[in-house]
């Protein structure tokens, strides 16, 4: 199937695609492929936010499946709406989820006949700027690539932001209207100095899906989230309580409001939706309807048998709650106050609503970790597996910048490799234990702690093939002495700091 047929086929097979042509456009491209893109809440919201904009159009791209094949076949990225080349449109805006995105937006400017680096490019090159959950914590490795980074939640900055650039007579003076933006970082003009994040007005919430679509992760559901943020404290978390006054509620009367009558799967997406207060109530009317119903954050704590029962009348088939820390120890190290006694109670209460398996998720590899830790986990696993069919989704400890816990250094590739081993050890033939790589979860590391050096690595990387070894030697060549950045950030809105 050819590049253009594969995109008519996805295109055929959406609900809610919005198809506008308006005398401003934006190239709204995400730097992973589709079936990830069309599952992000945030990037369909500025999808519908542009569209909803007198005289603006968004036409999404994405990175394709295969990049080298699609560079052999020397098409260059198209939008979807128009089957355009990403290159003719004056805006590009990316959505950039998280740090190994990077290697995504290169790969997309590439393909679409682009410089990478924003200082090779001209007047005559389209304006590229980004946004999306990176800039929560450290966009200063993007910063290379991109004229201006949108911090924060878009989701009502959008509008001024493609006004400045539209309504520039030129792509500098465009640069210096952004610049003067309270929440916009430009590169060129700020240095590392980074704007707050911005928080968007309550009356803008939620976000909720445009399009469904069979070819995502989360196949035909429509998504919709009944809070924003987290009230709680974990101090690994970005989207801690102290960011953006933590969690804002959606009344149960506006979530239910939005789900289109033809929606028969429904995603509740968040940070905590379990701490919703009508969480169940949302729930049980959903299944009432007759749809099947899907929740993200689970906490183990919120857990009861209503709920339970609502989650089995919606389809769950599989609970899925978190420990993070392997240890009573190492939750409470993290601010992540969940007891042993409520996860064994989470296994108990799936059991009791006929769930087929219990999903722990947690990470390895944090500070002040032993071997003792891991242990705990695996009597807590074993035990846990005599109650129901137990799968573990393990990651190793990636400190983020803007959290309690930035600049701890990275447990090491051979430690978390060891302490994985140990795990699978100790619940071989009764639990399934499903681990991110350590190598990768380096890779995150360097760049979530990082700054523009960083970023220019990954562009050396990219070049060289992109294989882990490309990676390593990339960053290996950077200076060891050099320096670690602040992440400068003046007092936001509010009068508080944000770093």
């Amino acid at each position: 199937m050819g590049v253009k047929a594969e995109i008519a086929a996805y295109l055929r097979d959406e609900i809610g695609a919005i198809d506008k042509e308006a005398p401003e456009s934006v190239a709204l491209v995400y730097p992973s492929p589709y079936r990830v893109a069309m599952s992000s809440l945030g990037y369909q919201t500025i999808y519908r936010t542009i569209n909803s904009i007198d005289g603006m159009a968004a036409h999404r791209a994405f990175l394709p499946d295969d990049v080298e094949t699609w560079r052999q076949s020397g098409t260059p990225l198209l939008t979807y709406e128009r089957m355009r080349p990403v290159a003719n449109y004056g805006v590009i805006a990316f959505s950039v989820a998280y740090e190994t995105e990077l290697a995504g937006v290169i790969h997309s400017l590439e393909l679409s006949g682009i410089p990478p680096l924003a200082t090779d490019r001209t007047s005559r090159h389209p304006i590229v700027f980004a946004g999306g959950p990176l800039t929560f914590s450290n966009p200063l490795p993007l910063a290379p690539f991109v004229d201006a980074i949108v911090m924060g939640e878009a989701d009502q900055s959008i509008q001024p932001v493609l006004r400045m650039i539209f309504d520039s007579v030129s792509k500098e003076s465009a640069l210096r209207n952004l610049a003067t933006h309270p929440h916009v970082f430009v590169p060129a003009l700020h240095g590392d100095i980074l704007p707050p994040i911005d928080k968007a007005d309550d009356a803008r919430l939620p976000a909720f899906s445009q399009i469904m679509t069979p070819h995502t992760e989360l196949r035909n559901m429509f998504l919709v989230e009944p809070e924003r943020g987290c009230h709680r404290g974990c101090s690994y978390c970005v989207m801690r309580r102290s960011t953006n006054d933590g969690m804002r509620l959606v009344k149960k009367e506006r979530v239910l409001s939005l789900v289109p009558d033809d929606a028969k799967r429904v995603g509740l997406v968040g940070a905590a939706t379990t701490d919703h207060p009508q969480i169940t109530e949302i729930v049980h009317a959903l299944v009432d309807t007759g749809r099947e119903v899907g929740l993200s954050s689970l906490r183990a704590d919120r857990l009861n048998d209503d709920l339970m029962a609502a989650l089995r009348r919606g389809g769950h088939r599989t609970l899925t709650t978190a420990s993070d820390g392997a240890s009573q120890r190492m939750r409470e190290v993290i601010h992540r106050h969940t007891s042993e006694e409520q996860l064994r109670q989470a296994a108990l209460l799936a059991r009791r609503h006929g769930m087929k398996r219990l999903k722990l998720y947690l990470m390895v590899g944090l500070p002040g970790e032993t071997n003792d830790d891991i242990d705990e986990m695996v009597e807590l696993g074993n035990e846990l597996s005599s109650l129901i069919p137990l799968s573990l989704g393990v990651a190793p400890f990636v400190a983020k910048r803007n959290t309690p816990l930035d600049g701890e250094p990275f447990a090491g590739i051979n430690l978390v490799d060891a302490r994985l081993r140990r795990l699978r050890r100790g619940v071989r033939g009764r639990v399934d234990v499903r681990a991110t790589s350590a190598r990768w979860a380096w890779v995150e590391y360097v760049l979530a702690q990082g700054g523009r050096a960083e970023g220019l690595a990954v562009l050396e990387a990219v070049k060289a093939g992109g294989r882990f070894s490309d990676w390593k030697r990339a960053f290996n060549a950077l200076p060891a002495d050099r320096p670690r950045r602040s992440l400068v950030r003046p007092t936001n809105r509010l009068g508080r700091a944000t770093a």
